[in-house]
């Protein structure tokens, strides 16, 4: 008796749908856990960008406070900030720039939000400017908040403001630099020959004032005298050149510290070319 022979097994075409259904899925289910993880620090993340370059460019730093910091800083100086989680619990998230350049300029935010709180009349009078930059904090006294037009002695009613500034120096280890600039227009009088000889004398004139009366150490402390070489306005208007005639208290910070000469060396040290005018 013959073997009944055996049908032949179908063959099934459709396999490859199941393991693109499950490919499928996964890339579904990465994508989903990819969006959810990434919107909730999305709008954080975009301020930090934001503030971090309107520092770099110098800007007004109000707002990049309550950007960065969302409220008070740490004792480390970086930014934090409080983020509600699920069921309603609070975590605190440390906002630490990746730009080495940011990190640097971090250190100096807790001393900038006080002087911006403390300085607040000074600032909304358009006396005081205050802005954090690559070499540190900048705090830029207008000249007619300081000294008379064409003097290098400082007005009495200026002592408040920069006694608060000296207060905040006095609690960082960082070294100071005092800057002394001038608008374009010529000076020529029996004190003083140039705008060089002005923008050094106010200088000297503020170190005198910060060391003897608010007991700040002048070894903490340099002087330099740009005249009219580093305008932040055009000279062609009244406003601009108003703007140019200051006194800026440099806080500096690791970036700022390099061109600095270190302290402490013996014997003299070669140099190429000149050193920065009227600079002691």
């Amino acid at each position: 008796m013959a073997r009944k022979k055996k049908p032949a097994e179908h063959v099934n075409h459709e396999r490859w749908l199941i393991s693109y259904a499950d490919f499928i899925t996964l890339l579904f289910a990465f994508f989903v856990v990819m969006f959810a993880s990434s919107q909730t620090d999305k709008g954080r993340a975009q301020q930090v960008s934001d503030s971090v370059t309107k520092a770099l460019e110098g800007k007004h730093m109000s707002a990049m406070i309550a950007a960065v910091l969302g409220g008070a800083a740490d004792k480390t100086g970086q930014g934090s900030a409080m983020m509600h989680g699920p069921g309603g619990s609070n975590k605190t998230e440390q906002l630490i720039p990746a730009d080495p350049k940011a990190q640097k300029m971090a250190e100096l935010l807790p001393s900038l939000k006080v002087l911006t709180e403390d300085l607040k009349k000074e600032i909304e009078a358009g006396r005081i400017q205050i802005s954090m930059q690559p070499r540190g904090l900048v705090v830029s006294f207008a000249q007619a908040a300081l000294f008379p037009s064409g003097e290098d002695v400082i007005a009495p009613d200026a002592y408040a403001g920069l006694e608060k500034v000296a207060r905040a120096i006095s609690k960082l280890p960082n070294p100071v630099r005092l800057e002394g600039h001038t608008d374009a227009v010529p000076i020529h009088t029996q004190r003083f020959r140039s705008n060089w000889d002005l923008s050094a004398a106010r200088s000297i004139a503020l170190m005198e004032i910060l060391t003897a009366r608010f007991e700040v150490p002048r070894t903490r402390l340099s002087i330099a005298g740009y005249a009219d070489n580093a305008p932040v306005a055009p000279n062609d208007s009244e406003a601009g050149r108003a703007r140019n005639r200051r006194v800026d208290i440099v806080v500096l910070n690791e970036q700022g510290i390099i061109g600095e000469p270190a302290k402490g060396s013996t014997g003299p040290a070669a140099s190429i070319g000149a050193a920065p005018a009227a600079q002691r």
